[in-house]
């Protein structure tokens, strides 16, 4: 049950074409955003639909796959696990994001 600790898998469509960053190491690192659906009833038995937003990065191999196949509006699975980290802005302002770190990525559709 050890490897369950920190686990994230989700299914949604790509909110926007993979930015593909090159590092002074000579890695690469793909972000790009997820967009996922849920619907339920409220209490008046009105239907609600809600979309959630996550912020998604990708490192070695899977880099090459998204790169050349991952598109905006596909609809992919990914496997992965919550990552958190904190910046400055321009303005010196302390921020904080919190990522899903992919390490398994399946295209579910053609664009």
């Amino acid at each position: 049950m050890s490897n369950l600790r920190n686990k994230v898998v989700l299914i949604g469509y790509l909110g926007n074409d993979p930015n593909i960053v090159h590092l002074d190491s000579g890695k690469k690192l793909a972000k790009f955003s997820l967009a996922t659906h849920d619907s339920y009833q409220n209490a008046a038995g009105e239907k609600i639909e809600e979309t959630q937003w996550h912020n998604l990065i990708v490192w070695n191999k899977t880099v090459e796959v998204v790169e050349k196949y991952v598109k905006k509006g596909q609809e992919v699975a990914i496997e992965g696990k919550l990552t958190s980290r904190s910046y400055e802005d321009k303005e010196g302002n302390k921020r904080y994001i919190t990522e899903v770190q992919v390490n398994e990525l399946l295209i579910l559709s053609r664009k």
